[in-house]
């Protein structure tokens, strides 16, 4: 399962040893042995296994062309001989390996460990053999060989979550680079409008189909039942796909940002496919824009010592953030409150929603630092997708801090649109309270969403609306104000996070209803509990400048200096973590 920890890093280990090997072309060849080598180890290592995967690897080494033979490793294709005599001797040491008979494939395999139910038998054991050596020729000879590869991987990897909706992300990339180049090509502005409103629909129909189909119905068959109408019960039993809501929001921007001719249609059909399913970014986003990723596809990666420390840095610190403090809030402390506010107390509730907007941002950015430190290790960077959100002092500046990449969205492709600011303060009100409705609902099918949603755009509309009253000052506020703007802004988020965290609104009517009792009593405030709280806050709360300084110092130290460091935090990671595997909080998302 590659979405734990510990089966993410194997996995991507062997993609960032790959990928970078594929920079010389020459490299192609290793592409069988790699398969053969994760067939070695996903079984039980013996001398056997080891020595014919050694020696399928020396005579696979012996093929590959030197330097000056007439094989450019920027521009030639390899040789048709050489590809297929490093196929022949890998399958060749697959079957060896596989035992006697030839009714274990290398694709039937590969297909298997993605649950993909494959029959089995003679034709379908030819069948296998002839694809997995039409599928690796084709790759081992292709001129993008290292983006087709990253592209491979990331459908490897969305699959280990159900392989069933691989076509979905696939089909409706296709869909979307089309139209955008048929956008491209129209010059008619109706024909333009048009092919907009079909990628439009079909997007927004497939997150409705998926999200809110079920939603829709339960609410409507509600509604009719108030005016006396017994309404059939109609659901749709599907799991939701994980990562939906991201790769639409990513694919529409690109066929948007085309209409708008404010980029160029994609070429390469490869590149927009690599852009829409990059694996780091996948699942929780950052939402990364077409006019930031696809230039960096399509160009040479570049790498270096100290963007490889950057990166190390910032998924070491990720995962310290996601398991050591927001998994062990919410494990020990957010989970058990909110399953059961009655049972505590008005302070060990207050404790659990601080706790809780300390886990989700922990959680979330924890994911974002891995997701940024991964593509940096790939040649790509990512752009930034937190900012200390809680050191806001406004509910606006909460925004420009928090999940950075959907709020630019919302701005950009719905706020916008409506009107934005353009048509007075009436409109631009309501344009905000729509788009943020939009935003919660966009999180879940659930009017908890919605009503956490609607509290920021209530917020954000009344604080727009003061702001323009007040007189401009002469001067900033000083220190105290500040500190209460930040402190005031903090426990509005904090109030709306109750709505998003209930699973319906008897819970966090619950969760009100016993912190207004001002009840003090904290059997169930575990020191531990409580020290991992304060370093989450402090260590949020700290001047950017210092966390500048940690970054700068990791990065310009000692290579075995950053190893120890490591290792350090590996083993705290190792001591903080449950027994049990805690999925990304937006994962659902």
């Amino acid at each position: 399962m590659l979405f734990n920890t510990l089966g993410y890093a194997q996995f991507f280990c062997v993609v960032f040893v790959v990928s970078w090997l594929l920079i010389d072309r020459r490299w192609a060849l290793l592409l069988p042995w790699v398969g053969l080598a994760l067939h070695v180890g996903s079984q039980s290592l013996n001398p056997q296994s080891a020595l014919v995967c050694a020696g399928a690897l020396g005579l696979t080494l012996a093929l590959r062309p030197a330097i000056g033979s007439g094989n450019n490793p920027e521009t030639e294709r390899l040789g048709l001989k050489r590809a297929v005599t490093a196929i022949f001797l890998n399958f060749l040491a697959f079957a060896w390996l596989a035992g006697p008979g030839m009714l274990v494939d290398p694709l039937g395999t590969a297909l298997r460990a993605l649950g993909v139910p494959v029959p089995s038998g003679t034709l379908w054991a030819v069948a296998g053999w002839s694809g997995g050596f039409a599928v690796l020729l084709s790759l081992v000879r292709a001129r993008k060989v290292r983006l087709l590869f990253i592209l491979g991987a990331s459908y490897v990897f969305y699959a280990h979550w159900d392989w069933r909706f691989l076509p979905l992300i696939f089909g409706s990339s296709t869909i979307d680079w089309w139209l955008g180049n048929a956008i491209g090509r129209a010059e008619d502005p109706t024909v333009r409008k048009r092919w907009l409103g079909v990628t439009v629909t079909l997007n927004l129909g497939v997150l409705a189909v998926f999200k809110y189909f079920n939603f829709g119905i339960d609410n409507a068959r509600s509604l009719l039942t108030q005016f006396g109408y017994d309404a059939p019960e109609l659901s749709l039993q599907i799991a939701l796909p994980v990562a939906i809501s991201f790769f639409t929001f990513e694919s529409m921007s690109y066929v948007i940002d085309v209409y708008r001719r404010e980029l160029e249609p994609q070429e390469s059909y490869v590149e927009y496919l690599s852009f829409v399913a990059f694996f780091p970014h996948l699942v929780a986003g950052p939402i990364v824009r077409p006019r930031d990723l696809l230039p960096q596809l399509a160009g040479p990666p570049r790498f270096s010592g100290k963007v490889g420390s950057e990166a190390l840095f910032l998924i070491a610190l990720g995962l310290f953030k996601k398991i050591a403090i927001g998994d062990y809030l919410g494990l020990n402390l957010v989970d058990r409150v909110f399953d059961a506010p009655a049972q505590y107390s008005a302070l060990e509730c207050y404790t659990a929603v601080v706790g809780y907007a300390l886990q989700i941002y922990c959680d979330f950015s924890g994911y974002t630092d891995v997701a940024i430190g991964s593509a940096l290790l790939l040649g790509v960077r990512f752009p930034l997708n937190f900012n200390s959100p809680y050191k806001a002092a406004t509910i606006q500046d909460f925004w420009r801090r928090w999940h950075i990449s959907l709020s630019t969205w919302l701005r950009d492709y719905l706020y916008i649109p409506l009107g934005g600011n353009r048509s007075g303060g009436a409109r631009t009100y309501l344009n905000l309270m729509l788009t943020m409705l939009l935003g919660g609902l966009w999180h879940g099918a659930n009017w908890t969403f919605v009503v956490w949603g609607g509290l920021h755009g209530g917020g954000l509309a009344l604080e727009r609306y003061f702001t323009r009253k007040r007189k401009p000052r002469t001067s900033e506020a000083g220190a105290p104000r500040h500190l209460l703007q930040v402190c005031l802004t903090f426990h509005f988020v904090c109030i709306a996070w109750i709505f998003f965290r209930a699973e319906h609104f008897q819970k966090a009517q619950l969760m009100f209803s016993q912190m207004i009792t001002l009840s003090t009593y904290h059997p169930n405030l575990d020191n531990r509990v409580l020290a991992v709280l304060a370093l989450g806050l402090f260590g949020h709360y700290v001047p950017d400048t210092w966390f500048e300084r940690v970054q700068k110092g990791f990065t310009e130290a000692h290579p075995a200096v950053q190893g120890a460091l490591l290792f350090a935090i590996a083993i705290a990671i190792r001591k903080m973590a449950s027994a049990q595997a805690v999925p990304f909080v937006y994962f659902q998302f």
